[in-house]
This record gives structure tokens, sequence and C-alpha cells, in this order.
């Protein structure tokens, strides 16, 4: 099966600090890949050039097999991806108008039962005509889940969504992605610095490490078997970085 995105010789810096250098990385269809590594790694930086958010200095990025850049990735195809960061950032609306804004951008007229549906997901329905601006930190981050999911992505960006939420809220949406991912055959790259997160959830797991790949592998095999001894520190905690 072809990558549904593909990083081939990409080098990427910030000053005279190099920040990526990855040969080659790919990602398939449907699958949920989860790109762990501690604080500093790139790991946004990966993320922002695989959803061409930014251009790499050196180097491709394919999508279905053919190479765009941030400057020249058609609208349409644009729209086959989205991202929910970290810090959620939400309209200054109610729920149910932070969730339909982007099919309004889009010209839906017709979306009210897609976002019934987003926010019932997101066990937000009871707080549909509430401000924004009063939800708890997981509620509004389930909100921008729900804003992400109405679009019905090809590919969906998640860097880091639950690292500042409570238990509860992080079981809500892993449950989600879950679902999301089996029903709708949904392409998940999710940043984590969670490695517990990305065993639970993940098909694939990288370990990105001072802008490297260090290994790639399923899983069973990246979390069971690892192949890198520094794959191995830092699972145990023992890298030192």
């Amino acid at each position: 099966m072809d990558p549904i995105l593909r990083l081939e010789a990409i080098r990427h810096s910030y000053g005279d600090h190099f920040t990526l250098n990855i040969p080659e990385l790919g990602i398939q269809p449907g699958e949920i890949f989860a790109v762990v590594g501690p604080s500093g790694a790139g790991k946004s930086t990966l993320l922002r050039i695989l959803n061409f958010l930014e251009k790499p200095q050196q180097g491709q990025v394919y999508f279905h097999g053919a190479a765009y850049t941030s400057g020249n990735l058609p609208i349409e195809l644009r729209r086959r991806m989205t991202t929910v960061f970290q810090q959620p950032l939400l309209l200054r609306a109610s729920v149910w108008g932070n969730v339909s804004y982007g099919l309004r951008v889009r010209g839906s007229r017709n979306g009210h039962e897609t976002i019934r549906q987003a926010l019932e997901e997101v066990r937000l329905a009871h707080l549909a005509k509430q401000s924004a601006d009063r939800l708890s930190g997981g509620e509004a981050q389930r909100v921008s889940l729900a804003r992400a999911l109405v679009l019905n992505p090809e590919v969906l960006f998640l860097d880091e969504p639950t690292a500042n939420l409570d238990p509860g809220n992080v079981r809500i949406i892993e449950e989600i992605i879950r679902r999301t991912n089996q029903e709708r055959g949904m392409t998940v790259v999710w940043v984590t610095h969670n490695i517990w997160q990305a065993r639970r959830l993940a098909h694939r797991v990288a370990l990105l490490f001072d802008g490297e790949i260090i290994e790639t592998a399923t899983a069973d095999a990246f979390f069971n078997h690892p192949q890198d001894s520094r794959t191995r520190a830092f699972l145990t905690g023992d890298l030192i970085y």
C-alpha cells in the first residue's frame, strides 16, 4: 500500500541548529501513527511539515504520491486534513458556533445534523448554547476536536491534545479517536510525549530524538521488542537528553 503522506530527504533548521533530519518517513492510509520523544526533539515541527503548515528548507513532502509545498497545495487537498493543537483556539461564540465554523467557511448550509452528532460524540450536546469562554480546559479541547471531526478530514493531526487534561477528558478523547479511526478509516498522526497513550492507541510508533527518527515499528514491536538501544532507554526512562 502506498503511503498517504511521505517525507523524503527532509532537513530543517532554526538558526544554526538542525531541528529535523529525516531521510524518509511514510504514513499509511487509515493508521494511527504516533510520534513520541522528549521535549525539544522536533515533534511539533515534524507535524507542521507533514500538514503543510511549514515548508521544509530541504526535501519534499508527498500527499497521495504527488509533491506539494505549503505554498502550492490546492485548497481542495488542504481541506482534506485538519489539526487539533495542544491549546484549544476557540472563537468568542457559543459551543455550537465554534463547531459549525469550519462548515460555514466552506459554504455548507445543511450541517445541523452533523454538528449535533459531533457534539453528542464529544459529550457536549447539553452545552451547545453555552459561550465557549465559560468551558473548562477539557471541555474546550473536546469542542476543538468536534470542530475538526465535523469536517470529516482524510487526515487528522493531533499535537499533544491531551497534555494538560485530567484523566476523564483524556479517556473521552482517546475513545473518540479510536472509534473515529475504526469507523471512518481516518488517518491519524498523533504527536505525544505520553508513551502509554501511544501504546494504547497507535498502530505504529516512531521515536523522534534530536530531530532524527531513531526507530519506527508496529506498536507491539516498538514497546515489546525495540531494536535500538536509545528506544529501550527512552521506554525505561534512562535516556538522558
